[in-house]
């Protein structure tokens, strides 16, 4: 059997990785999930272990101190990671797993699984950036400096990754991931 692809979407937050992980699951749907971890507060919408297993700081602590997680960081107060096992049993079932984690994560994953892909997703301007982290009304202005000043960090670094995809017009950014994958996935076979 073959072994499934690792996909890492990664990029700045506020660029549209959410809305792009969403519309990559319909239009690949043998595309795998992975529910990451966090410490942060539930925002409007959002449920326990569909979006997020969202828990305390010292759950995740010491879950990640017990080598639980395939990658973790700390973003703006918070901590972020994807709980291990389910990926790599999912992985070695032949199946292709999409995360969609931050800069620090998909370091980290690279690190550990050079074959995973990694495609950084781009805003097409830093007022956009700006726009869409005002627009969505979850943090103060301070918060959202913070993640301003993060994300002009990531981008700066974004040549790290594999490939790099402009989130101006969503359908076009989506398209341009699928044709990665799809390319990817026929060179494998060959």
């Amino acid at each position: 059997m073959m072994h499934g692809l690792l996909i890492v979407l990664s990029g700045p937050s506020g660029v549209g990785k959410g809305t792009m992980y969403a519309k990559l699951l319909r239009a690949m749907p043998d595309l795998r999930v992975s529910v990451s971890a966090t410490t942060r507060k539930p925002r409007a919408g959002e449920k326990d272990g569909v979006h997020y297993y969202f828990m305390t700081k010292e759950k995740f602590v010491a879950e990640r101190e017990q080598g639980e997680f395939l990658e973790w960081a700390e973003t703006v107060g918070n901590y972020y990671g994807t709980p291990k096992k389910p990926v790599i049993d999912t992985l070695a079932s032949g199946k292709d797993v999409l995360l969609e984690i931050d800069v620090k994560g998909a370091r980290q994953v690279k690190a550990a699984y050079p074959d995973c892909v990694t495609i950084f997703v781009l805003p097409p301007s830093e007022e956009e950036l700006s726009r869409r982290l005002k627009g969505r009304g979850t943090e103060s202005d301070e918060q959202v400096a913070a993640r301003l000043a993060l994300a002009k960090s990531e981008i700066a670094v974004s040549g790290e990754f594999d490939y790099r995809v402009v989130n101006d017009d969503l359908t076009e950014a989506v398209n341009k991931v699928i044709d990665i994958v799809n390319s990817i996935k026929g060179a494998k076979k060959c």
